[in-house]
């Protein structure tokens, strides 16, 4: 159940985008996460480089397990139910008309491209759960992520499962969460005192 309301009128699609920790332990088609990945790979991006890179895992691949140890403990305990494990890199460098520089927007743009992959699980009837509790440094390697990329985080994607498949702790968090109001986070003009 999702009674969040916004403030102006949207999309029903962003309200109801959440990211739930309980999952079904099912496959997912990789023709379902492939149409995810394709809405993330039309996100804009400075001068059109798309510097995000996304290496995924669906569940029953030889890989999962050795992912899923990428999680902290807390994060692994609910994301091993998840149908597939996406993690989202980005190039920090800029590479534009044969030139390199570093980027101030690779992780911006990353992250614009992770919204599109988000809501386009949503429309797919797919949640996406955007994980930050993880090990960088071996997921670097892991992963086999190159020096100039930057490991920005992981994600959970599933079908929704009955919030009695969690833990006991976590089953009081599994709903959708309150958003600040517009006018507290959007300021026409400077930066409020």
């Amino acid at each position: 159940m999702n009674d969040r309301t916004p403030d102006h009128p949207i999309d029903p699609l962003f309200v109801r985008r959440w990211s739930p920790r309980a999952f079904e332990p099912a496959p997912m088609p990789e023709a379902d996460l492939l149409r995810a990945l394709e809405a993330a790979r039309w996100a804009p991006s400075a001068y059109n480089v798309q510097p995000w890179r996304f290496l995924y895992a669906l569940r029953g691949d030889a890989h999962w397990d050795a992912w899923l140890d990428l999680l902290v403990p807390f994060n692994r305990s609910w994301a091993e139910n998840a149908s597939a494990l996406v993690f989202v890199v980005s190039d920090s460098l800029l590479r534009y008309e044969g030139e390199e520089t570093p980027s101030r927007s690779h992780s911006f743009d990353a992250g614009a491209a992770w919204a599109q992959l988000a809501l386009q699980a949503a429309n797919l009837g797919y949640h996406a759960h955007g994980i930050g509790g993880l090990d960088y440094e071996r997921a670097r390697e892991v992963l086999g992520v190159p020096d100039s990329f930057h490991v920005e985080m992981a994600a959970a994607i599933g079908r929704r499962a009955c919030p009695d498949t969690l833990p006991e702790a976590m089953r009081d968090g599994e709903r959708p969460s309150p958003r600040r109001p517009t006018h507290e986070s959007a300021f026409r003009g400077a930066f409020p005192r």
